[in-house]
C-alpha cells in the first residue's frame, strides 16, 4: 500500500515538473513579428520568426497575407537558403488611392516553400525578413499567417481577440503594440531599420532564454521534492 502511494505521489510530481517546464516553453512558440511597430510613411523591415511546434512533424511552408484595404506598394524580401520564396500579386476588390495614384493589384501574399531537407523541424524556427512600404497611416496591420506541416495539417495563426490561441502577427501603426509585444517603431533609415530589428531580436531571445531557465528551474524543484518525498516515506517505515 505504502509503494503505490509512493508511486503515485513521484507521478504526481513528475506531471507536475513536465507541465511546469512545458508552459513557458509553449508560450512563446507563436508567429510572431520583429519589430512589431512601425512609422506611417516609412519603409519598414520586418523578420517574421517561425518556430515549429510539432514533435511529428516539419514546417514545409509559411503564407503571410498582405493587406487589400491599405496595400503596398512596394514588398520585397531577403533570400532564405534552402527555401523559395514567392510574392503573390492579385486584382484588388477596389481599387486604393496610394500617394495620389489609384492602384488595381498589390501583392497580397508571401510564400515561402521549403526545399527537400530544409523544413523547419522540431524545436528548430525560421526567419523570413521582408521590406515593407510605405507604411499606412492607420492604427494597424493584421497580417495573418498559414504554417503548413508534412503531414498536411495547417495552423491559421489569424485570430485577433485578447488571449487568442492563434494570434495573427499584428504590425502596430498609430494604436500602440501592447506590452507583451516586443519590437520598437521602424525608420525609414536603411540602417535604423536594421538596429531596431536587432535589438528586438536579441529581446526576444532573451525571453525565450528565460522560459527555458524558468522550465529547468522547475524540473529541478520537482525532482528535489521527490527525494524528499522519497526520504521521508523511507523514515517512517523504518
Amino acid at each position: 500500500m505504502k509503494k503505490n502511494t509512493l508511486a503515485k505521489s513521484a507521478t504526481a510530481l513528475g506531471a507536475g515538473t513536465l507541465l511546469a517546464l512545458a508552459v513557458p516553453l509553449a508560450a512563446s512558440a507563436h508567429v510572431t513579428i520583429n519589430p512589431s511597430a512601425a512609422e506611417a510613411g516609412s519603409y519598414s523591415v520586418i523578420t517574421v520568426k517561425v518556430p515549429n511546434e510539432s514533435a511529428t512533424a516539419s514546417t514545409t511552408k509559411v503564407e503571410l497575407s498582405l493587406p487589400t484595404d491599405t496595400p503596398f506598394t512596394s514588398v520585397r524580401y531577403v533570400p532564405v537558403a534552402g527555401w523559395t520564396t514567392e510574392l503573390v500579386t492579385e486584382e484588388l476588390p477596389e481599387p486604393v488611392t496610394v500617394n495620389d495614384t489609384e492602384i488595381t493589384e498589390a501583392i497580397t501574399s508571401v510564400v515561402w516553400t521549403a526545399d527537400a531537407g530544409s523544413e523547419i523541424a522540431d524545436g528548430q524556427l525560421q526567419q523570413f525578413e521582408l521590406s515593407l512600404g510605405p507604411v499606412p497611416d492607420v492604427g494597424s496591420v493584421i497580417l495573418p499567417t498559414e504554417q503548413t506541416y508534412s503531414d498536411g495539417s495547417v495552423v491559421n495563426w489569424a485570430e485577433t481577440e485578447e488571449d487568442a490561441e492563434l494570434p495573427a502577427p499584428v504590425l502596430y501603426i498609430n494604436d500602440e503594440a501592447p506590452t507583451d509585444h516586443h519590437g520598437g517603431a521602424s525608420h525609414s533609415d536603411d540602417e535604423a531599420t536594421t538596429t531596431v530589428t536587432a535589438e528586438s531580436s536579441v529581446a526576444s531571445s532573451s525571453d525565450d532564454v528565460l522560459a527555458r531557465i524558468l522550465g529547468l528551474g522547475g524540473l529541478v524543484l520537482g525532482a528535489a521534492a521527490l527525494v524528499l518525498a522519497i526520504t521521508a516515506r523511507r523514515s517512517s517505515t523504518k
